[in-house]
């Protein structure tokens, strides 16, 4: 048992890792759509590229959603409309005119009280007829309607046909023209506003369910389609009717009820797609990035970064998929070539583009427009410290997607006269999103304990605490750190190494001379020597904590482990060769070993190059009377016995960018050893 724990815990790094794959794929599985996909592509108007189609099940010929639309705006408009109406109010109206008549015209006309008296009755029947309505309704003259009463039907009629309220003022005055009694308007007015009374509501709750009822039986469908039944032929145009049937049963096949044995194949079948994605990037790691795969917390930040890009994509795509494009993708590449390199960025950013080509529609168009947006991402983002770069690189990375985008829409519709010009606004947006980069690379450096190059633009700066206290404590060591910070810089732009990180690095690789500044010859001010007073043994042990010390400083300071790694690779694991002669002049038995640097040695380019020029600046210091001949061969010595010693054999550095360092540092140093001509006094 406590062999199998053993075990494991040797082994805890790489099953940190299993798990972590394992439920990165799953988590994902669980974010993909639980259907089949229809495995054919097509495009309106395109030839259909594949074999002859038939139909594999019986199903429906869907209508459109516009199509569908278009009948509920028909039913609406003639739909039928129930109104209530109340027999009585005529009768009531009727006797109040009957009582009222009288008093409402003066003795004068009683001559034509008769007259007068038949065209008031003959008005009030006449509004009566259908009906007084209670308010103006906003329906067209022409709307069905139909008048209950006690919710028995008792006519059906049109809108038009009912009296609008006061309507009945335009019916008196006309009834009374015809009668050449026109002087008499202004009586019957005051009379009818008392006595007429509207009887006809709207029953509102009848009418909607009626119009409920007509909207819910709009057939989605139009016919269907037998089984067996040949859909399109090879070569064949897909449009009009068989693009509909075509849309119809991808639809059909995509959204169809899966039986329990059918959902477990597509989980299963999802799953390995994922798995399969999800490997491909560990082997990546594995085989060009090993430091990346070596480190937990960084295959994490990697597989976390991934997820969360197909989260947020999930979530967009349900709930409304048209604006899939304000997602800002591009992030991804940035983000992993901020924390890692291009190449990695680029790698991660196409296998998340794969698979979410299984949640976005038009999955295709999506795929191509994204990997040609991450090119670009990695093409042109350089240098993210600097504001304007990002910027301007937003600008280029969105100008891309409109173009493709634009593209894309000339061959589905073979013209810009419908251009969805409200998509151009979501890949500006999408741009515009993509400046949340800075930020978030703040975020994650504080979660995940990484460095960007923006944090080691700060870190460079002399003016820093830890730099100043090396300035303070040790002016020959800063002098040299500097010396030894440009040397690096050049060389890792000839090589294309990451030139601020490498120079970070050498600005800090020998902080640990703090602690005895005064046993290292570049801060021996009064020539005294106090290496002359230990023993070759102690003198060494003192050279060589200056690497422990060191590490111990920046720990203590917070530097990242990326620039620790400088102060732990620079001398890797050579000897102090000096105190280790000086010895074996005494002792010819002696231990090798203790006069060794704890290493590691340099373990990428950038390490091996701090290495080379650190030896190569400080050894400089003991020409004499140097010239381009004499720097030439200096160079290739030391750089040859660190090369003899298999200082570099870990770092991916190759001989052909070792000879191209070589040119910087000789060609550096000429500069700096330059002979001047001597001015008269």
């Amino acid at each position: 048992m406590n062999e199998l724990i053993n075990k494991w815990y040797r082994n805890h790094a790489l099953l940190y890792k299993v798990l972590l794959f394992i439920a990165t794929t799953l988590l994902i599985v669980y974010l993909f759509p639980k259907s089949g996909k229809f495995k054919y592509s097509f495009e309106q108007g395109k030839p259909w590229q594949s074999e002859n189609l038939y139909a594999p099940f019986n199903f429906a010929i869907k209508k459109s959603q516009a199509e569908i639309n278009e009948e509920k705006r028909a039913i609406q408009e003639n739909s039928t409309i129930y109104f209530n109406v109340d027999e009585g109010v005529k009768s009531t109206v009727l006797q109040s005119y009957k009582n009222q008549f009288k008093g409402a015209f003066p003795d004068s006309v009683k001559q034509k009280s008769n007259a007068l008296y038949k065209i008031g009755k003959d008005v009030i029947d006449r509004i009566y007829k259908h009906g007084v309505l209670d308010d103006s309704y906003n329906y067209g003259p022409d709307k069905n309607v139909v008048l209950l009463d006690n919710q028995t039907q008792v006519a059906s009629i049109t809108y038009k046909d009912l009296t609008k309220t006061n309507a009945f003022i335009n019916i008196l005055e006309q009834s009374l023209a015809e009668e050449d009694l026109s002087e008499y308007d202004s009586n019957f007015v005051s009379l009818f506003f008392d006595i007429v009374k509207p009887n006809i509501s709207l029953n509102k709750a009848i009418s909607d369910n009626a119009l409920k009822e007509e909207l819910d039986r709009v057939s989605p469908t139009r016919g269907s389609i037998e089984k067996e039944t040949l859909i399109i032929s090879k070569g064949e145009l897909v449009e009009g009717k068989k693009y509909d049937i075509l849309e119809s049963l991808k639809s059909e096949y995509e959204s169809q009820v899966w039986s329990e044995s059918n959902y477990n194949w597509v989980i299963f079948a999802y799953t390995l797609l994922v798995a399969l994605a999800l490997l491909m990037l560990l082997l990546f790691l594995r085989k060009y990035r090993m430091e990346v795969f070596l480190d937990n917390t960084k295959v994490t930040f990697i597989f976390f970064n991934i997820v969360f890009v197909i989260l947020l994509t999930t979530l967009v795509v349900n709930y409304d998929s048209r604006y899939v494009y304000v997602i800002p993708l591009c992030i991804l590449p940035l983000v992993l070539k901020a924390f890692f390199d291009a190449r990695l960025g680029l790698f991660s950013h196409v296998l998340t583009v794969l698979l979410l080509g299984f949640i976005v529609p038009n999955s295709y168009e999506y795929i191509f427009l994204q990997i040609i947006a991450g090119i670009v991402t990695i093409l042109t983002v350089s240098e993210l410290y600097k504001r304007a770069n990002l910027f301007i690189s937003v600008g280029q990375i969105t100008l891309i997607y409109i173009i493709a985008y634009f593209a894309f829409f000339v061959i589905h519709e073979g013209s810009v006269a419908s251009l969805k010009w409200g998509t151009f606004g979501l890949f500006i947006l999408c741009g515009l999103a993509t400046l949340f980069v800075q930020p978030l690379i703040y975020i994650y450096e504080k979660l995940f304990g990484l460095v960007s190059d923006v944090s080691l633009l700060e870190l460079s700066d002399t003016n820093s605490k830890l730099l100043k206290e090396l300035a303070n404590k040790a002016p020959g060591t800063f002098h040299h750190s500097l010396n030894v910070a440009n040397l690096a810089e050049a060389s890792a732009n000839e090589i294309g190494a990451n030139a601020m990180l490498v120079r970070v690095g050498a600005l800090y690789h020998d902080i640990g001379k703090m602690k005895n500044p005064t046993y290292f010859t570049e801060n021996q001010s009064t020539g005294i020597n106090p290496h002359d007073e230990l023993s070759p043994k102690e003198s060494a042990r003192i050279i060589i904590d200056h690497v422990i010390d060191g590490i111990e400083i920046a720990k203590k300071n917070n530097l990242p482990d990326r620039v620790i790694d400088f102060i732990r690779t620079h001398h890797g694991m050579s000897l102090v060769y000096y105190f280790y002669l000086k010895e074996r002049d005494i002792d010819e038995d002696l231990n090798k070993e203790e006069f060794r640097y704890p290493g590691p040695k340099p373990f990428s380019k950038e390490t091996a190059i701090l290495m080379m020029c650190d030896s190569v600046e400080a050894a400089s210091k003991s020409l004499k009377e140097p010239s381009s001949t004499k720097i030439d061969k200096f160079v290739e010595s030391i750089i040859g016995k660190q090369m003899e010693s298999g200082q570099f054999l870990n770092a991916n550095i190759t001989f052909k960018e070792i000879e191209a360092i070589k040119k910087v540092l000789k060609s550096k140093l000429a500069n700096i050893y330059h002979l001047r001509i001597e001015y008269p006094e």
